[in-house]
């Protein structure tokens, strides 16, 4: 499994990066996520995007606003990210690598706007109307933004992955269960 890699996609909120430190752990992988890479490059123009949430932030949708206009910060994420997804032995967050045909196991984890809407409260201590407008913001900027990059509707265009979950009404180990099983079962189908 060291060589193996993992790549999960899913729209803001739904449980990505949760479900990709559980698979890393279960399956002894390191994990990487492109808003890491993101976030470095929002580093060196002055923000502070270290707190948990801070993409929801008045701060951090300032700077995606600014992140819609210049397609290179998601083509230099999208290069870094793809060498590390061709080295394997991880888990990538990443909306982009199951559209470009990245290696490995792809997932696409969905729940609708208001679940998502109703985790950020949670996560963020912010109200639930806040977080749905944020849901909403995020989900149609990213899709606009990967349309015009790359051709895909992204939470739409889904037969590029290996296994789809919607994950409402489902705890974090239920979701973790289930994935990992899928997995298990794909890993032992392509042993000789």
């Amino acid at each position: 499994m060291k060589t193996l890699t993992i790549i999960i996609s899913g729209m803001p909120g739904t449980g990505k990066t949760t479900l990709a430190n559980g698979l890393a752990k279960k399956f002894g992988l390191k994990t990487f996520t492109g808003s890491d890479v993101f976030k470095d490059i929002a580093r060196k123009q002055g923000y502070n995007p270290d707190m948990v949430g801070w993409w929801e932030t008045k701060e951090g949708m300032e700077f995606l606003a600014k992140r819609n206009t210049n397609p290179e910060f998601d083509k230099k994420v999208d290069k870094e990210t793809m060498k590390i997804a061709k080295e394997g032995g991880v888990v990538i967050t990443s909306w982009t690598l199951p559209y470009l045909n990245a290696p490995g196991i792809k997932i696409f984890i969905t729940a609708s706007q208001e679940e998502r809407a109703k985790r950020l409260v949670k996560r963020d201590r912010i109200s639930y109307d806040e977080a749905l407008e944020m849901i909403k913001q995020r989900d149609d900027g990213n899709r606009k933004l990967y349309k015009e990059l790359y051709g895909f509707e992204l939470g739409k265009d889904l037969q590029v992955f290996d296994i789809v979950i919607n994950t409402d009404g489902m705890s974090v180990e239920e979701v973790e269960r289930r994935v990992v099983a899928i997995i298990e079962e794909m890993v032992i189908d392509e042993e000789p």
